[in-house]
């Protein structure tokens, strides 16, 4: 953060102090989630299983149509099956 604040003019005290302010949200932010999660702790799975949802509408709504417009459609496919057969040997062997 602070190289692209000098790239762009910036006094390198004044870029320092930015990217400074902007990393001290981060921990406070951490708190807040730890927070979060002790008390939304019995509906957790619930939440993250909508999250999932949430992101495979996404996937099949969006990007696989824009996969299949330039004429990659069984690439497109191929790769939707192999990530699939990949994630769940993973999920199977390190589960």
């Amino acid at each position: 953060m602070a190289l692209a604040l000098v790239r762009e003019k910036y006094d390198v005290k004044k870029a320092f102090l930015i990217a400074l302010l902007t990393g001290l949200v981060e921990p406070v932010g951490g708190l807040l989630g730890i927070g979060l999660v002790s008390i939304f702790k019995p509906i957790l799975p619930f939440i993250l299983a909508f999250a999932a949802g949430a992101m495979l509408f996404v996937i099949s709504d969006e990007i696989i149509p824009e996969t299949h417009n330039n004429g990659y459609e069984r690439q497109a496919t191929y790769g939707v099956v192999i990530g699939f057969i990949i994630m769940m040997i993973l999920d199977v062997t390190l589960g």
